[in-house]
């Protein structure tokens, strides 16, 4: 026994850190778009860091847990509650048998994830839990959840509610106020013409409508390059700038493609990928140039201190 899907949400899927090692063969990695949050979530759960969780997008689902279970919410604050009264986040928190997890308006952030402890029983697709769903594989029978889907858990917590009372720092997580995603110099990044660079550092973009986990495409001025001439398909990732002809952006995310053909200005820092990851349509950002070192440098931080937060809460969990 595990939960029941009373209401679906807006799109809600298993995520996990994403299907690696088949990108040669045309399969994207796909994942969580904000694996920070969910990384956070299970640290906190005393889990694998790369355990499923749900990732639930601006209208969150309603859940009947059939057993008790051990939960954490991250990510965005989609003002979750049980049985009607409001639930912290960023904390473990025990579900009781019977209990109804919801959610309602969002308050920041779009896209919020809920960590079970010792994780979903679902099956592992590649390597991984992750849904695709486009290429309908993983996570519950490659698609977005149901009304009345049934999950089990892979364990249920049997230990006192009462022992579990820690919280975490928010400043581990990212400033979800915040509207500037930090790059780097993509491959193309200087055969885009003077005022393309200069538009693409200093001018808002509005994330379009036409947006998804494959990727956000960006509204502003076009940007142009000096010459049109035609590139060779090459590998991108997460986070991947590419320009098309017409000159608008777009931001490759999680459910990107393998390759790619278009001009690479940018490419997104892997520190603010989870910022990215919680911006929603009509959202604007700005980009703000950082070398590779600086990344490295930036991404190491947050890494030491995470590692601190995992051996804080390995203790407790071992207590």
């Amino acid at each position: 026994m595990g939960i029941r899907v009373v209401k679906a949400g807006l799109l809600t899927s298993i995520q996990d850190f994403g299907r690696f090692g088949f990108q040669r063969y045309g399969m994207a990695v796909c994942g969580a778009m904000d694996t920070l949050a969910l990384q956070l979530g299970n640290i906190l759960l005393g889990n694998r860091e790369g355990e499923a969780g749900m990732e639930c997008t601006s209208l969150g689902p309603t859940l009947y847990f059939e057993r008790g279970q051990l939960i954490c919410i991250t990510g965005a604050d989609l003002s979750p509650t049980v049985e009607g009264v409001p639930v912290a986040m960023w904390k473990p928190i025990f579900i009781p048998e019977g209990g109804v997890l919801s959610f309602g308006k969002p308050k920041s952030g779009c896209r919020s994830y809920i960590c079970f402890y010792r994780g979903l029983q679902v099956p592992e697709v590649l390597g991984s839990k992750s849904t695709y769903i486009k290429g309908r594989i993983g996570g519950w029978k490659g698609r977005a959840l149901k009304k009345q889907d049934q999950i089990g858990f892979c364990s249920p917590y049997v230990g006192r509610q009462s022992e579990v009372r820690w919280s975490m720092d928010l400043s581990l997580y990212t400033d979800l106020s915040n509207r500037t995603i930090r790059v780097m110099a993509g491959p193309q990044f200087e055969r885009f013409d003077h005022s393309a660079l200069l538009d693409f550092l200093s001018n808002p973009f509005t994330i379009s409508q036409a947006s998804d986990r494959m990727g956000y495409r960006l509204e502003s001025s076009p940007l142009h390059i000096k010459d049109q001439e035609e590139l060779l398909s090459s590998a991108v990732t997460f986070g991947t700038i590419q320009v098309p002809p017409q000159g608008n952006a777009i931001v490759l995310m999680a459910d990107h493609p393998t390759t790619g053909g278009y001009p690479v200005i940018g490419q997104v820092a892997a520190i603010d990928r989870p910022l990215l990851a919680q911006m929603a349509p009509l959202d604007q950002i700005e980009f703000d140039l950082i070398t590779l070192a600086e990344a490295y440098e930036l991404l190491a931080d947050q890494n030491k201190r995470l590692n601190q937060l995992k051996r804080a809460i390995a203790f407790k969990y071992d207590q």
